[in-house]
């Protein structure tokens, strides 16, 4: 699989979640991403630092120019812990890791890498959410998320699937909303 492809998927995959979900500057995304599946493989049993990079380029091209943080989701072996830039959460209690290839993920490897100020979160609560390769980011979405179905849902040999957040409704049968909130 050339990289380049991924790099262009990936940026075409962030750039219609960012519309579609409405994200604004200093809102999050996190993305949770299996290099094994994007190289067509089974989760957890092929991963590429260099297809991770590509993929992060690609995602970190469309958002960074527009204000919007990345947390990338680590995977099982470090507890789907989280890599953001330190100002994406400030004040917020960090842990004591740094990701690697097979403890943590390609992913989030290159985007501990790529990040200026790196910080390690237990857990966060994204505006929204890239799942690349099924890699289940929901633990990391504010209540509550909403599927968004994307015309971009491929990178490499991966499905994508694509979550907003919206406020919870309260009320009842009297209660009125805020359309511009849904």
């Amino acid at each position: 699989m050339p990289f380049e492809k991924l790099y262009t998927q990936a940026a075409a995959a962030a750039a219609e979640i960012a519309e579609k979900a409405g994200l604004r500057p200093g809102q999050i995304l996190v993305v949770g991403c299996s290099t094994s599946e994007i190289l067509g493989s089974r989760i957890g049993s092929n991963s590429s630092p260099e297809a991770a990079l590509a993929v992060f380029d690609g995602i970190n091209s469309v958002l960074k120019p527009r204000g919007i943080f990345i947390a990338a989701q680590c995977c099982e072996h470090l507890n789907r812990a989280i890599i953001v830039e330190r100002a994406a959460c400030p004040g917020a209690e960090p842990v004591n890791v740094v990701p690697q290839p097979k403890a943590g993920g390609s992913f989030a490897t290159a985007a501990y890498g790529a990040f200026e100020s790196p910080s390690a979160l237990e857990e966060i609560k994204a505006d929204a959410g890239l799942d690349i390769g099924f890699t289940l980011i929901g633990m990391h979405l504010k209540k509550v998320a909403v599927p968004v179905r994307l015309e971009n849902n491929r990178i490499g040999d991966a499905t994508v699937l694509a979550a907003r957040v919206r406020p919870k409704f309260i009320g009842g049968a009297r209660a009125v909303y805020d359309q511009n909130m849904l």
